[in-house]
């Protein structure tokens, strides 16, 4: 074991690689005097939080020495990557995924060269970084990740560095509260590290300004029993922390576990003034690059070389640039090692999920139509034998906030509660220890929740009101932009897919009104890139099993699927639903009246609610207008619209036409904002032909019907589309679509005076 002087001396290499990181391109040990020419032009990263988090990491070391505990390291400080960078050098998995980066002088000139550099390291962390689940960039997601990592992982410790800039953020201050829903014993421990250096970017941090009795009482009142270190007076730093995480890890598994306060300068070891006498270390000033113009100011540079020197790197680096041996000694080896911890690269503890046969769970269809089923309501059947399946592997968790048995979705609460672990003075129900529901009003914390939890090998399903989903927009974009960039890691094994399941849509109000309508993830999640993103609308109970059975099936991706919870009817039998989803878009032979010759209009449909429309306004037209020629199409895979050399799912040029036909009227009715299936369509030939009805932005509590109406959206409306876009059929077209539009109008002023939709609407059936 390396000796006692040894944790200062490891802790002045990280920090000295961390400032080089950020200002050096050559010279990098300092081997002759500093000149202009060896700074990088382009100075990036974020020195603040460095000497933090290398105290941190140092500190983390010799527990995992001592305890051989493994062990993950969360950073919410992103930003710091340096001192990261800096310790995966040191304990040498750096060198073991690149060998460029190897212990010796020409490793050490490459780390520091690479950092922030054209075609380098960014300049926080990234999934290219060993030993990284979460990077930091948007702030607030750390703790949740954190506890989603150490879900139904006992021999887990997650440490997680919180900044005290990040805990600022409603994201984080929910986060604290996960420690009541984890399950001693079951569930790894959490150990939040509250980096509290006093400053952000431009100004005091609100918990930097808190007295210690302040912060003891608010992490009390969250669950937790705060250990303050005071590192700003103590005379040896590394020893302070060494006691608190020891006190700490001897206290994990207590009712009210332990949580550490880090009281540390701002980017201490940086000079105390710049070169016009305002302060810096222990400041603001230091919170990103300190001395900006030493390229330019001989003042600054001289500063500089005398920050950088002070570190003494000759005591640290031999002739060759190889660590001194000492300092070598101070990580654990092997897996335990921060940087090599397997749950940093889930995807090798990955297996496969047992996935229940859907034949047990289908609804017989004996004729299109023909009965009806709530869709999520039979998902969760499957959803709950799944459960089963899994109960003693205990890697599949449903995330949700408060609402599932609102999504219909309660049978799974049969198999397993809700996690919590506190003890209920009042009335509760499916509420226990070690269950595998995790329900908190927070998509936030959901969604932190389920990504620790893919990250680290398991599988899981978010299942939220779909205009609620948007929420979480800022963390979804950081975490497509994580798969993204993991895919382009070669060392990186695939981990489970991000599976969204949203109901309570907008097209069925019933106790929440305009508030609760907006499919706007949909158009979010169409920006992301190709290789990440699926979008499913399926139409029925049959279809979604199938869906959701291919999606609990894929690795790196982010699957959203979209479901009415509401009785419906049901259009395909499963060998049908397989046979649809496969294809993702087909044409419905049976309920258009091309009669095998080329179609006069296309009714297309995208949804639960809009397929029902379309359907009735396929029948109406065969009640109106029998001499028409309508094809009907519905599209289960969003993405199939889209031409294939801008997405692997697009249909060929031929797929296309076989569905769509050629220069003839399309009339979709789509779920959501008709914007998405414009966009989708980019690319296509003549893709004005379209005429998308969707969700218009018009609404209130109401009913089905009206709602449908005020959208355009209604079976009326598209019939009357269909018979004014159809080409030939001139005033006669007009007449008929008139009277189908007064007709709905009856039925609108029906719905007014009664209070309730027609018998017309609610009880219509295909035939």
């Amino acid at each position: 074991m390396p000796d006692a002087t040894t944790p200062a001396r490891y802790r002045r290499a990280c920090d000295y690689l961390a400032a080089a990181m950020i200002y050096l391109r050559h010279n990098v040990l300092l081997r002759e005097p500093l000149r202009p020419e060896h700074l990088k032009p382009r100075q990036l990263g974020h020195w603040g939080t460095c000497p933090g988090l290398n105290l941190v990491y140092s500190g983390l070391n010799r527990l995992v020495q001592e305890t051989g505990r493994r062990t993950l390291l969360v950073t919410g400080p992103g930003h710091g990557a340096p001192a990261i960078h800096a310790n995966l050098w040191l304990e040498g998995t750096h060198a073991e995924h690149d060998p460029r980066l190897g212990l010796d002088g020409s490793g050490l000139a490459e780390l520091v060269r690479r950092f922030s550099w054209p075609g380098g390291f960014p300049s926080h962390l990234s999934p290219d970084v060993p030993g990284v689940i979460h990077e930091g960039g948007e702030l607030g997601y750390a703790l949740a990740t954190a506890f989603g990592a150490a879900l139904d992982d006992p021999g887990l410790l997650v440490a997680c560095v919180v900044g005290d800039g990040e805990a600022e953020t409603g994201p984080t201050a929910g986060s604290w509260q996960g420690v009541k829903f984890r399950t001693p014993g079951v569930d790894g421990a959490v150990l939040p590290i509250l980096h509290l250096n006093g400053y952000k970017i431009a100004s005091p941090t609100v918990y930097g300004t808190m007295s210690d009795g302040e912060l003891t009482d608010y992490f009390r009142g969250c669950g937790w029993s705060p250990l303050i270190v005071d590192t700003t007076t103590a005379a040896d730093p590394d020893r302070a922390l060494a006691e608190a995480l020891d006190q700490a890890y001897t206290r994990l598994e207590h009712e009210r576990p332990p949580m550490i306060v880090l009281r540390n300068d701002k980017g201490a070891g940086a000079p105390g003034e710049d070169a016009d006498g305002k302060p810096l270390a222990g400041t603001f000033r230091a919170h990103q690059v300190p001395l900006t113009s030493a390229a330019d100011d001989p003042r600054e540079l001289a500063l500089l070389e005398e920050w950088l020197r002070s570190y003494r790197p000759e005591e640290l680096f031999d002739e060759r640039g190889r660590p001194a041996d000492d300092l070598l000694a101070l990580p654990p080896e092997g897996d335990l090692r921060l940087g090599r911890v397997p749950q940093a690269n889930g995807g090798r503890l990955r297996e496969p999920l047992p996935l229940p046969d859907l034949a047990r769970f289908a609804e017989p269809v004996e004729e299109p139509g023909s009965s009806t089923a709530g869709a999520t309501e039979v998902l969760g059947a499957w959803l709950a034998e799944l459960m089963r399946a899994t109960e003693s592997r205990r890697d599949f968790r449903v995330m949700c906030p408060d609402e599932l048995e609102s999504n219909k979705l309660g049978a799974v609460l049969e198999v397993t509660p809700r996690a919590f672990a506190r003890e209920v003075p009042g009335y509760a129900e499916h509420l226990g220890r070690g269950g595998r529901v995790m329900e908190v009003l927070s998509e936030h914390l959901c969604q932190g929740w389920l990504q620790g939890y893919l990250l680290t090998g398991r599988h899981g399903l978010l299942a939220s009101y779909e205009a609620f989903a948007s929420i979480v927009d800022g963390m979804v974009n950081q975490y497509a932009k994580f798969l993204k960039m993991s895919g382009e890691v070669g060392w990186r094994a695939p981990v489970p897919s991000l599976n969204y399941l949203l109901s309570s849509d907008g097209w069925r109000q019933e106790h929440n009104g305009y508030s609760h309508q907006g499919p706007g993830f949909l158009n979010s999640m169409l920006n992301k890139k190709s290789s990440v993103a699926r979008i499913y609308l399926p139409p029925d109970a049959n279809t979604l099993l199938v869906t959701m059975a291919r999606c609990l099936d894929t690795t790196d991706l982010i699957n959203v699927v979209v479901a009415g919870k509401q009785s419906a009817l049901v259009w395909l039998d499963l060998d049908e639903a397989r046979a649809h989803c496969r294809a993702g878009a087909g044409v419905w032979d049976w309920a258009g009246t091309e009669r095998g010759d080329t179609p006069e209009v296309v009714l297309a449909c995208a949804g639960t609610t809009p397929t029902t429309e379309v359907l009735a306004a396929a029948w109406l037209l065969r009640r109106s207008a029998p001499e028409l020629r309508v094809r009907v199409v519905n599209v289960v895979d969003l993405l199939t619209l889209a031409p294939r050399e801008r997405h692997s799912h697009g249909m060929t040029d031929d797929e296309f036409t076989a569905c769509f036909a050629e220069n003839v009227p399309v009339v979709f009715g789509f779920h959501g904002y008709p914007s998405a299936v414009h966009q989708v369509l980019h690319g296509r030939p003549r893709p004005n032909r379209f005429h998308v009805h969707g969700y218009l932005e018009e609404g209130t509590t109401t009913t089905p019907f009206d709602l449908l109406v005020r959208n355009r959206m209604s079976r009326y409306d598209l019939a009357a589309a269909a018979l004014s876009h159809a080409e030939g059929w001139g005033s006669r077209g007009g007449d008929l679509a008139d009277a189908l539009l007064r007709e709905r109008d009856e039925l609108l002023h029906r719905a007014y005076t009664d209070g309730d939709d027609p018998a017309e609407f609610t009880q219509w059936r295909w035939s």
